[in-house]
């Protein structure tokens, strides 16, 4: 186990787009796990103290301290001496490493001690605010690049040299300039800036999910996860591919990241589709497809949906809503390609060595508990700070039920410093991502660049979504999932604004392809693991994984493209709901017929072809088009069926 633990690990830290961090020992070990311990009881302090004995200007940099100070003991700065060789390594920190690390508290801790003069004089900084903001600038690029690597550094790079040679630019996105002084003081002595509303989030709601995830990965949720799956669907030709995507539902709520839970997932579950019969390049895409499931899935999604909430000033809770029927028809899209996968590779049931489903439940089915219970609490009023918290104390409490997992204190030591420990890269990228957004509000980028859009496309909304999903994806393959959505919601989403596409609708367009760029050629981060997992091509692993999540991709552009399409986000009239959601589930449907090239048999071009306009035509929610949709998939159906007659419908490729 502790080989396979090893494998995954270095998996993880091959694909991902977050670096590894240290294999700490010693007495560097202790000193980060107690100012783990510290972070995650501080923002738990925070949270139950109701928010009244510490304000947002005094905890936001306090925590960007704490947690800056640990990125630079956690992640290294440069390659692991001895790594390429037998000789023992000492993988604990630098020297430099410590004193980045007190450094990196320098700056914030003098934000707090002049908090309440800061935005006075933000607009003509003394001399040693500036020195203090061009430190922070610099550590908390150095972060940056430590925990995502150096792809995300120069694209903040490229925005500070924007703000400072405005006037020399060409006309469309020409402006006045800023000189450091200003620029600093926008930065670092206001709330547009570092401060801003990416850093609010990583230091509110993600550190307290992530400390929740930690607390259920300890008490032994990920294991139950796994074999609930497996004993759920393994009595049928469709059984694994149905285990590997529920599997990879349950644990990415525990996981949070999609590469993490495509390669826990496939270490697991790659030998059950392989004795199915999944050819490998089949496999890893559904692996890849389940990995990121959970990033797009109530009731945790991804931190880029905290960031959502706070954009809109509403309640987590309303983006859980938000997400729910794309989560559904995400999932329906998987589904669908899984049973044609079992029929055309002629799959076969996999017995797999695990306590009755039953059982289970009865036995371990409280590990659920927790889960529900967020929604629950938000549901009874309760801020999602509060709601998580309380969360977390319930799947404190429910793990004694399981001796094995139990968070004695030292487990419960161990879970609070991991907690902090994995929100180390996503507060990095915020408070990087904050650099972004005051250079954006300082200089007017976004309208500037949003206007660009709707020009190249010509005013219509259709290409305007078109060209906005594009660079999406593009923007996501160079930096995290975090960093693309800000980036994005900041210049993007104002080109939706002219059109009076609801700031709901657009803000959930750029999630989704912004979660969407992992498995995005040609990068795509989760396929590639996979295929290192199956041993398949990366590049027909990446083909496979996009088309299973096809009708992810394309579902989006229902929420922006009609009035009524907002009713996949559960808003608007009740009557739209009542034909919308209906209809966005037959063009899903329609869409995997034309993907996966199967029906009753296999499917050929002509009627692949009139499924996949038809479901198009579905999804742009107007009756006119839901009329010529439904009779294009109709037409499509006949053919089908005229075709089958007297043909043999032996496997054919996709």
């Amino acid at each position: 186990m502790d080989e396979q633990a090893a494998r995954d690990a270095a998996l993880i830290a091959e694909y991902d787009s977050e670096k590894p961090g240290r294999t700490l020992s010693g007495w560097p070990k202790r000193i980060v796990w107690t100012l783990g311990v510290a972070l995650s009881l501080y923002a738990l302090y925070w949270v139950m103290a109701f928010f009244g004995t510490i304000t947002y200007n005094v905890y936001i940099p306090a925590f960007t301290a704490g947690a800056l100070a640990m990125t630079f003991l956690v992640y290294r700065g440069w390659r692991r001496r001895g790594a390429d060789d037998d000789r023992p390594r000492d993988d604990n920190p630098h020297p430099v490493d410590w004193i980045l690390a007190a450094l990196a508290v320098v700056p914030m801790a003098y934000a707090i001690i002049l908090y309440e003069e800061f935005s006075r004089r933000a607009v003509i900084p003394t001399g040693l605010d500036i020195a203090m903001g061009l430190l922070a600038v610099v550590v908390i690029l150095e972060a940056t690049r430590r925990t995502v690597g150096w792809i995300m550094v120069v694209v903040v790079a490229l925005f500070i040299a924007y703000a400072y040679f405005g006037p020399i630019l060409p006309d469309a996105i020409a402006h006045r300039g800023y000189a450091l002084p200003r620029f600093i003081g926008h930065e670092y002595m206001t709330s547009a800036g570092i401060f801003s509303t990416p850093l609010q989030v990583a230091a509110t709601y993600i550190v307290l999910f992530t400390i929740y995830g930690a607390v259920l990965e300890y008490s032994g949720a990920s294991k139950f996860f796994l074999d609930v799956s497996f004993a759920a669907f393994g009595q049928s030709s469709a059984g694994p591919g149905r285990t590997v995507t529920l599997a990879g539902f349950l644990l990415g709520t525990v996981s949070g990241s999609g590469v993490a839970t495509t390669v826990t997932l496939g270490s697991v579950s790659w030998p059950l589709l392989r004795r199915a019969g999944y050819p490998k390049a089949q496999g890893g895409g559904v692996l890849a497809a389940a990995g990121i499931g959970a990033i797009l899935s109530p009731p945790t999604l991804g931190a880029a949906a905290f960031i959502i909430a706070e954009f809109l000033r509403e309640s987590y809770l309303v983006v859980l809503l938000l997400a729910t029927i794309p989560t559904l028809l995400y999932y329906l899209g998987i589904i669908l390609a899984v049973e044609m996968d079992a029929r055309r590779y002629r799959t076969h049931a996999v017995t797999v060595e695990a306590p009755p489903l039953g059982r289970q439940l009865l036995r371990y089915g409280y590990h659920f508990s927790s889960l529900i219970a967020i929604v629950i609490f938000m549901v009874l009023g309760m801020t999602p700070f509060r709601a998580v918290v309380l969360s977390t104390a319930l799947a404190f409490a429910l793990s004694f039920l399981d001796p094995a997992h139990r968070l004695t204190p030292r487990r419960l030591w161990d879970s609070l410093a991991a907690g902090a420990i994995g929100v180390l890269p996503v507060a990095a990228v915020c408070a990087a991502s904050g650099i972004i957004v005051g250079v954006v509000t300082l200089t007017g980028l976004g309208l500037k660049l949003a206007s660009i859009i709707v020009a190249l496309a010509g005013g219509h909304l259709a290409l305007t979504a078109l060209f906005s999903g594009l660079a999406v994806m593009l923007l996501g393959l160079a930096v995290p999932v975090t960093a693309s959505f800000i980036i994005a919601a900041v210049i993007i989403k104002p080109a939706f604004d002219g059109f009076g596409v609801p700031d709901y609708a657009a803000y959930m367009f750029i999630f989704y392809y912004a979660v969407l760029s992992e498995v995005s050629p040609p990068t795509a981060l989760s396929a590639y693991a996979a295929a290192a997992i199956t041993g398949g091509s990366p590049t027909r692993t990446m083909l496979m994984a996009w088309r299973y999540t096809l009708p992810a991709f394309l579902v989006p552009f229902a929420f922006v493209l009609a009035p009524a399409g907002e009713a996949l986000l559960l808003r608007g009239p009740v009557e739209n709901m009542l034909w919308v959601v209906p209809v966005a589930f037959v063009a899903v449907a329609a869409l995997g017929v034309a993907t996966g090239g199967w029906l009753l048999g296999p499917a050929r071009p002509p009627e692949r072809a009139l499924f996949g306009i038809g479901a198009l035509a579905l999804l742009y929610s107007d009756p006119l088009f839901v009329a010529a949709g439904l009779a294009l998939i109709v037409a499509g159906g006949l053919v089908h069926l005229a075709s089958r007659r007297g043909r043999d419908v032996a496997p054919v490729p996709p």
